[in-house]
Formats: structure tokens, sequence, C-alpha cells
């Protein structure tokens, strides 16, 4: 059984065999697969997200959706937000708000650059060290 993601609009595939990849499969689809018992996880649960030309939905709405119609809670996992911006060769800074538990940075590969308490300190570092 393949594993579904929700990235911002996009549905992501992987499966056993592969890495995740850019799927066009529509929300219906991507619910009967659910229903199938493939996992949901998401990468977060925005509204929306800044875009050039303006603001863009998130995966929230998507996430909510394909929870609503196959009664299923997708599995939020930030480890994808921190690592991800790592394998891009971005410093992936984790904040110890929202969804973090303890031990949470253990989890991350790589590890985060950094781990701050809350999004202020964050910002202080990123501009005191990384401008």
């Amino acid at each position: 059984m393949g594993m579904w993601k929700v990235a911002g609009s996009r549905l992501l595939a992987r499966s056993s065999s592969q890495s995740v990849r850019p799927v066009l499969h529509s929300l219906p689809e991507a619910s009967r697969l659910v229903l199938d018992e493939a996992p949901l996880i998401a990468i977060h649960k925005a509204r929306y997200f800044k875009k050039k030309d303006g603001l863009a939905l998130g995966p929230g709405p998507f996430v909510a959706g394909l929870e609503y119609t196959t009664d299923t809670k997708a599995t939020v996992d930030f480890r994808d937000d921190v690592g991800g911006a790592q394998n891009a060769g971005m410093h992936g800074i984790l904040v110890r708000t929202g969804k973090y538990r303890p031990a949470d940075e253990e989890k991350i590969s790589p590890a985060p650059y950094l781990t701050c308490e809350n999004f202020p300190e964050a910002v202080e570092h990123i501009l005191e060290h990384l401008l």
C-alpha cells in the first residue's frame, strides 16, 4: 500500500520502493486510498501561505477534507519541515512550540541546525548570526 502526504496543495505519493513524488491524482482518489488503509500524513495544517502573487491555499483545507471524508486523523509530521530545509541545503530550525514534543530534535535527520524555545528566539538568532 502506498502512503499519501499532503504538501501545500499537492498530493504526494510514496510506495515502499520509491521516494516521495508529486502526483496529479484527485482528492477523491486520495480519499479512496486512505479508506483502503493508506496512512494520511500532513506536513502541517496551515490554512494558507504567502506567495509572490498573494496568499495561496495551504495544506490545511485539503487535509481537513481528506480527514472528513475518510473519518481519519492525519499524522502531522513536523520532521519534514526541518528535515526538508536541511536536505535542501538550508538551516533547519526547530521551535519548541505548537506540535513540539520532548526529544523531537533527536527524531529529525539530519539533525536541526538549531533548536529554539520560541519563534522570537529563532528570529533573533537568524538576524544576529545568519544575515
